[in-house]
């Protein structure tokens, strides 16, 4: 527990890729397999099972450290986080000695789950009392099924490429990993290390495109570059191997029960096919909006009446295995051939080929990139003719040309502290727009933002925050309404959750908007119109809501 503790502190305290990199290397090489495989199984996501809520922590936190509930509130609000409010507030170890990890996510937390409350109590409390501070912040972070570490899941995988024997490339080792969720147990550690396992259901790693912001008139000659629509679906796989056919999401889920007539679908694919498309709620021949795709997932049970109400479609635009031959090092344009004639081996309607657009010159294409709202799609898709598919996001041969995101300006109304480096400042906020006539209404919240500023604006925004908070709840502030934002964002959905009934799509803080009063903020009745017109499809290009 304190090697995985030291892991996480060192990848905590550094910004450097290279360093967080060799410190999860050497973990990989130093610790036990049996400790390694938990430890990599959380880091890169498969979430321990949430056991003991919150609020009962706070509360057994509270009673320990002889603490009224108020003043273990003001603690938070004061610490930011919650797993190190509990870490800081408890009495000092009375137990020396160190605990294996495997021991700690076996003996200590899975059980958890089966135990009553009172037995919870008793089991959370021997655990305070064996670990010292640092290790118990860890030790709330694993049980709080929300396990958030300081590097991204890529150098996860890259370090543990390094750490296998003889190294690997990052790619391999992604292969190795793609779409399983690794038995927890030393043999399988070590057989994912020597690449002994053979999966047939596992995906190749994605090859993700970069942002173009600049003129794409830098790229070239448009002749050596293929163009297509950036669709707004859900990235996937389409795999028919052995006799199956699977549907892998970009983010390693299997979502093939979601969409039961892509797999029909896929089940005419020729055997050891490896398609990379797009699931896109379609009908008509035009996408429909990214919310209604949404309904498909995460159901327990799935209607009959969805599969009528949200048409699905599987739209290919790359192919990565044929014949059960990997082909991502030939060409784009010798893998779209391929692709072309597996597709045409193939009689169903919901498995479709992403169409080309043709191009003389950058000018032509960004005539038909203004034609992207119209059609439902996000802009266009850039990629070299004669590079062949790679892993990960590796610049200079696939580029994503987006349209302008959509703008509104908002009324920052509430704050919340940040975390990690920016768990001391208030950098998470609510924004709301007038639900009437501005200045004169009531402000209705529309959506929270964390991202956007720069350091120093932060800094200015949270010195406004502590200085003007006119109620408190917890980690939150109430903040008087004098701040304005405009807000960037990829879409509009109807929401029942929020007061408002609308919700938008990876809203951001473009700029802060100094030069505008809370008066001059946007209005509910403007983004219900923008709604309006997303769900018929015709929503402008660009400019504010």
């Amino acid at each position: 527990m304190r090697r995985f503790t030291r892991l996480f502190t060192e990848v905590d305290r550094t910004t450097r890729t290279s360093e967080k990199t060799a410190a999860l290397r050497r973990y990989f090489e130093e610790a036990p397999p049996e400790d390694a495989v938990w430890a990599l199984r959380v880091l890169t996501g498969q979430k321990l099972i949430r056991a003991v809520p919150y609020p009962r922590l706070k509360a057994w936190a509270a009673e320990a450290a002889g603490l009224e509930p108020w003043l273990f509130g003001e603690c938070y609000g004061a610490v930011g986080d919650l797993s190190e409010t509990l870490a800081l507030v408890l009495p000092p170890a009375e137990a020396g000695g160190d605990e294996r990890l495997h021991e700690v996510v076996e003996r200590r937390i899975l059980p958890l789950a089966q135990m009553t409350e009172a037995e919870q109590k008793v089991a959370v409390g021997e655990a305070w009392r064996r670990f010292e501070t640092a290790e118990r912040f860890v030790f709330h972070k694993l049980i709080s099924g929300n396990f958030r570490f300081g590097a991204a899941k890529k150098v996860v995988v890259n370090a543990l490429a390094l750490a296998a024997p003889g190294g690997v490339e990052p790619a391999v080792m992604q292969h190795r990993l793609g779409g399983r969720s690794i038995e927890p147990t030393a043999e399988a550690f070590a057989a994912l290390l020597a690449g002994t396992e053979d999966d047939v259901a596992r995906p190749y790693p994605f090859y993700l495109a970069s942002s173009l912001e600049s003129d794409p008139a830098a790229l070239g000659n448009p002749g050596v570059w293929r163009a297509e629509w950036k669709w707004d679906g859900i990235r996937a796989q389409l795999i028919r191997r052995g006799g199956e056919t699977l549907l892998w999401s970009r983010g390693d889920e299997l979502i093939t029960p979601a969409f039961p007539e892509l797999r029909a679908a896929g089940d005419g694919l020729p055997p050891g096919t490896v398609v990379d498309g797009e699931v896109l709620a379609y009908e008509n021949d035009a996408p429909l909006p990214f919310a209604l795709l949404q309904r498909r997932l995460n159901r327990k049970r799935m209607e009959a009446m969805l599969f009528v109400d949200v048409p699905v479609v599987f739209m290919a635009y790359d192919l990565l295995e044929f014949g059960g031959e990997d082909v991502r090092g030939r060409t784009t344009d010798e893998r779209r051939g391929l692709l072309e004639s597996v597709l045409a081996q193939v009689d169903d309607a919901a498995l479709r080929r992403s169409p080309r657009l043709g191009f003389g010159s950058w000018e032509e294409l960004a005539q038909r990139r203004g034609e992207s709202r119209e059609r439902g799609v996000e802009g266009v898709m850039l990629k070299r003719r004669d590079s062949p598919y790679r892993a990960g996001r590796t610049r200079g041969a696939w580029w994503k040309w987006k349209v302008e995101p959509y703008t509104v300006d908002c009324v920052m109304v509430y704050a919340q502290r940040g975390s990690g480096r920016r768990s001391s400042l208030f950098t998470d906020y609510t924004f709301a727009v007038w639900d009437g006539v501005p200045g004169e209404s009531e402000l209705v919240p529309v959506a929270k933002a964390y991202s956007g500023l720069t350091d120093a604006e932060f800094g200015k925004v949270d010195h406004f925050i502590k200085r003007h908070t006119v109620g408190k709840k917890g980690s939150f502030r109430q903040v008087e309404p004098k701040l304005v934002f405009e807000l960037a964002f990829e879409g509009i959905n109807v929401s029942k959750r929020h007061k408002s009934g609308v919700a938008l799509r990876f809203p951001r803080m473009h700029r802060w908007r100094t030069d505008k009063t809370p008066a001059e903020a946007d209005t509910l009745e403007s983004l219900q119109a923008l709604l309006r017109l997303s769900l018929r499809g015709g929503a402008a290009e660009g400019g504010g809501a």
